[in-house]
């Protein structure tokens, strides 16, 4: 005779095991029961389906009810609740979804997948949002498809920048919605450590995802219409996605006295037995092994859940099996970057208390010289004494997910950090490089692990050159032009031998390069002459990620300043195609300009430069990674005469299409375009005196008012007019720092031109327009923005001050000077103040 075996929840683990549990033994009764509608389908594949990447609905299921029915002869039961286990009769209790009808159910082993759901915060109108949808089956995932298809939102919220945030944020973009992001930690994808998630930030931002973290819900108005955030700001939205997490389903184990650990989560043993031996759980609900270092931790991940079931069923017949935790790999896709994760992160290597070196390389997906190459930026963790690795992530474009599994592999295989170098992987320029990634992280891990070098992390820069340290750059002139560590004195490679007299002999020297290998030359160049030498690990690449240009967003996938460690040193520089001298007129011949890297006005002069050159009718493609782009080569193509085809976001990049002085479409352009009419006012804000300030909004507000159209440009000390008084902490440089200690923090703090007296001049001014009955200058500013009047804030000017984007008020623009030469040259009156 049989076995009665019953399994709650189906989907990845319970399905698992019910298959596995049938190929074992012919005669166990095995019995299903599954609370919703589908017993067994891809949980992962949801967001896409809902954005459209997946077309058929259909194909979302793994298996159907019926199917398994027949396979398997299994007695599947869907739209079945199960209540209630009753531990001393070994029976349990259901409920029928569809009748209401109540049964019991004996078993001999019961196998528990109730999987994780939503969590649901406790915030004022979440009930009440009829937008409000959160993402587990396939019928929330009807319901959300629905909603988008009937409704046509324009723009949706997700609360939470998780995977599942992530991905639906994505694929509502993708569907032509406007999408903000909010989560109330200081980054994206918590397992990764925050250099790496940045790149994924800024890829979101660059495909016009707004991302606002550090931020939380305080309240919900209008049935999910408008989210208050606790910053003041309030969004008005049409759709709402819910993932700020998941929490185990524990009910029935906690209510049959079953033992809990983390978070609730059912605890098992390394059979995946309970502390009641006759039941078995897994998947989401249920505690797991940290793999590397032992600690409990809950992963709720598909391959886990699955791996599980299989387990399950093998020991239930017999097995000697163990379940001996999880690394926690994971992927997600974010437009075209990929982000990828094994093992321990820094975080919690930190938080354990464990030592731990740290490698950041940032090499070719493939080789360089076959075309489509994009870099990796690539994290290795291990103990630089024993080797032993701890866990891996990586971002880019294209292979992050083949080398994030070869170092999962060798994670579970027990391999040393030194011997991923010894790993031999296959080979051909399109798909790697005669080192492959994985072995140039083995190479440098073995170089540490040999004391041949020692290395410098990004966060420990800043302060060693404060203190009086010497950074020597080792890069060529053209890639500092690009950015560069503050502080760091330019010494190239080639020339470092000749030089070595300027260098202090007393005290420890950092070098560092574009990627870190030019910088490990020098460093063994310099320690053979007798100096004390640390390297940057992972170079300017790695720091720039943080801490050197962290106000704007930055290439993070195939438009990654290059490196050029293994190239020739012009790798780096800005290259431009011109037109060929025997190109007739009026060919139609595409020019390509790569501008990436350079920030304003260096798009915009190579636009200026290029344009020179071309015939009428001619085109330009440019690509630029300054995000004040967008809007500046528009308004500098309507007032040079010149024709914008299009404008987009690709792979990270912004991307132009600009013809030459043409009539395209009923727009004039070149010499036969009509004059504009002057009928606006421009201003450059450029004091961030108290009285200069308010002048300057009371003569906005007025020429709004008389219909003119009004562009203020906030540029150097203006900035300050525009700084919220408390405004979130934010990773910075020293000098970053010094700027902010000094500079007012919003308009309650201005002095006067003059007579300031230490501020008492400025609050006698504000005491008497409230006795005039005069507007304060935070109602100006306010009048202002409502009566039209549009604020640019000069990307340029923040990037020298080390103002964020963060840091300023809502509701202005981010641009640079050919924003404002474009409103100018529309302008009758331009005032500078």
């Amino acid at each position: 005779m049989g076995r009665t075996i019953v399994i709650v929840g189906g989907v990845a683990g319970g399905a698992s095991a019910a298959a596995r549990l049938r190929r074992w033994n012919e005669e166990d009764h095995i019995i299903m029961f599954e609370r919703g509608e589908h017993v067994s389908f891809a949980n992962c594949g949801l967001p896409y389906y809902i954005g459209g990447a997946i077309e058929s609905r259909d194909k979302l299921f793994v298996q159907t009810a019926q199917g398994i029915r027949e396979r398997f002869n299994i007695d599947v039961r869907p739209l079945s609740e199960v209540t209630e286990i009753d531990r001393s009769a070994k029976t349990i209790a259901y409920r029928s979804m569809l009748t209401g009808e109540w049964g019991t159910q004996a078993y001999d082993i019961l196998v528990l997948s109730p999987g994780a759901k939503p969590m649901v915060p406790d915030i004022p109108g979440i009930g009440e949002a009829g937008n409000l949808f959160t993402l587990r089956n396939i019928h929330d995932t009807d319901r959300i498809k629905t909603f988008v298809d009937e409704n046509r939102p324009k723009h949706a919220t997700v609360i939470g920048a998780g995977f599942i945030g992530l991905e639906m944020a994505e694929n509502l973009r993708e569907k032509g919605l406007n999408v903000t992001v909010v989560d109330r930690g200081d980054q994206l994808l918590h397992p990764f450590d925050p250099e790496m998630a940045v790149l994924i930030e800024r890829h979101m931002e660059l495909n016009s995802v707004e991302v606002l973290l550090q931020t939380e819900v305080d309240a919900i108005e209008l049935n999910g219409r408008l989210i208050h955030l606790k910053s003041g700001r309030v969004l008005e939205t049409d759709l709402i996605i819910l993932a700020i997490g998941v929490t185990p389903e524990n009910e029935l184990a906690r209510n049959s006295g079953l033992e809990l650990g983390i978070r609730g989560a059912i605890r098992v043993n390394e059979q995946l037995q309970t502390s009641d031996p006759a039941i078995y759980a897994v998947g989401d609900a249920i505690e797991v092994k940290d793999r590397v270092h032992g600690y409990e931790t809950l992963v709720p991940l598909a391959w886990g859940a699955n791996r599980q079931g299989r387990l399950v069923a093998d020991h239930i017949n017999g097995q000697d099996i163990f379940y001996k935790g999880s690394l926690g790999t994971a992927i997600i896709k974010t437009f075209s970057l990929t982000a990828g994760i094994t093992g321990n992160n820094e975080k919690t290597l930190k938080r354990l208390g464990i030592p731990y070196q740290a490698v950041h390389i940032h090499p070719q997906s493939h080789a360089g010289y076959y075309p489509g190459a994009s870099p990796i930026a690539l994290k290795l963790l291990f103990d630089k004494d024993t080797g032993a690795i701890f866990g891996a992530q990586a971002v880019g474009a294209d292979g992050v997910d083949k080398r994030i599994d070869v170092i999962a592999t060798a994670i579970r295989g027990g391999m040393k950090a030194y011997e991923l170098a010894d790993i031999e992987l296959a080979y051909a320029p399109p798909y790697s490089s005669a080192k492959d990634p994985v072995n140039m992280a083995g190479y440098v891990a073995s170089n540490i692990s040999e004391g041949l070098v020692e290395t410098m992390q990004w966060h420990e820069v800043d302060d060693f050159v404060q203190k009086g340290g010497t950074l020597i750059d080792v890069r060529d002139e053209a890639e500092r032009m690009a950015g560069f560590i503050p502080g760091s004195i330019p010494i190239p490679l080639n020339a470092l031998r000749s030089r070595l007299g300027e260098l202090p002999t007393n005290g420890e020297i950092a070098v560092s390069c574009q990627v870190g290998l030019r910088g490990y030359i020098a460093a063994r160049m310099l320690v053979q002459h007798g100096f004390k030498v640390s390297n940057v690990d992972g170079g300017y690449r790695t720091y720039a990620s943080m801490v050197a240009d962290n106000s704007r967003p930055a290439p993070p996938n195939d438009s990654f300043i290059q490196p050029v460690d293994n190239a020739s040193p012009a790798a780096n520089t800005v290259h431009t195609e011109r037109a060929e001298a025997e190109a007739p007129v009026g060919t139609e011949k595409t020019i390509q300009v790569d501008a990436c890297g350079l920030q304003c006005p260096g798009p915009i002069l190579k636009v200026y430069e290029t344009m020179q050159d071309l015939a009428e009718g001619q085109r330009l493609e440019i690509t630029a990674t300054d995000f004040g782009f967008a809007p500046d080569i528009e308004q500098w193509c309507q007032s040079m005469g010149h024709t914008l085809e299009s404008v987009n976001i690709e792979s990270g990049k912004v991307k132009a299409l600009i013809c030459k002085g043409t009539k395209k479409q009923g727009i004039l352009t070149g010499e036969g375009a009509a004059k504009l009419s002057a009928d606006g006012t421009t201003m450059v804000v450029f004091s961030g005196d108290l009285d200069k300030a308010i002048a300057s909004f009371i003569i906005a507000s007025g020429a709004a008012a008389m219909g003119n159209k009004v562009t203020m440009f906030f540029t150097f000390w203006g900035l300050n007019l525009l700084r919220k008084p408390e405004a979130p902490r934010l990773k910075k440089s020293g000098m970053e720092k010094m700027f902010g200690m000094m500079l007012p923090k919003g308009t309650k703090d201005l002095p006067l031109s003059k007579m300031n007296m230490g501020g008492l001049g400025a609050k006698m001014i504000r005491s008497v327009m409230r006795r005039k009955n005069v507007d304060s200058l935070e109602k100006l500013i306010e009048n202002a923005a409502k009566s039209g009047v549009r604020m640019i804030a000069c990307t340029m000017s923040m990037d020298i001050m080390g103002i964020r984007r963060e840091e300023l008020i809502d509701g202005i623009d981010f641009a640079g000077v050919a924003s404002y030469i474009g409103a100018a040259g529309n302008s009758g009156t331009n005032l500078f103040i």
